[in-house]
């Protein structure tokens, strides 16, 4: 969340509608959608909610005219919910089914790092990512890399290069050229 966030806060006033590697989203469009799923995770993990009962809460503009304080919030409330006492071991009812708290945070923790990427490409910022992050983000999604594309979230896997490094393979796994 800390690098996606400094990416938040480093997006010009004029590059909020720019595209991104991810073709349908400009950049607010994919602060948008990491920062509504945010917003999703004290609901669910603090109180042990499900989809169902938060239903279209965090449905429509989550950004409002303050995106880079939007972000800021939720990502505050989001990391306060994963790290409170316990949190880890919780049951989430997720979309999928239940799973662990541990589990749910690491998804979202590749979620954050892959968006990182993208936001970085949006933005023309430096794209390299934390050689820790990407071998975390790269153990997450490895398991269920082919069932990412049927989700919509991301592309099709893209093959990867012989010799190639942690991060080409991490991003060719969700479908993106690094």
């Amino acid at each position: 969340m800390r690098l996606f966030g400094e990416r938040v806060r480093a997006v010009g006033d004029g590059q909020w509608g720019d595209p991104t590697p991810c073709t349908e989203w400009t950049v607010r469009d994919l602060v948008e959608h990491v920062t509504g799923e945010q917003l999703w995770i004290p609901p669910m993990v603090t109180e042990g909610r499900t989809i169902e009962e938060i239903g279209d809460a965090f449905s429509g503009d989550v950004l409002g005219g303050d995106p880079v304080g939007a972000w800021e919030r939720a990502a505050g409330a989001a990391h306060a919910a994963f790290t409170a006492p316990g949190a880890l071991d919780r049951t989430v009812r997720l979309s999928y089914g239940p799973a662990l708290g541990r589990a749910y945070c690491a998804e979202l923790t590749a979620d954050c790092v892959v968006h990182a990427w993208d936001l970085s490409r949006g933005i023309g910022a430096d794209d390299r990512l934390p050689g820790g992050l990407v071998e975390f983000a790269l153990k997450e999604v490895m398991p269920y890399a082919d069932g990412l594309a049927a989700g919509g979230l991301f592309a099709a896997p893209l093959e990867v290069p012989a010799g190639a490094n942690a991060q080409t393979r991490l991003l060719a796994l969700v479908g993106r050229r690094g």
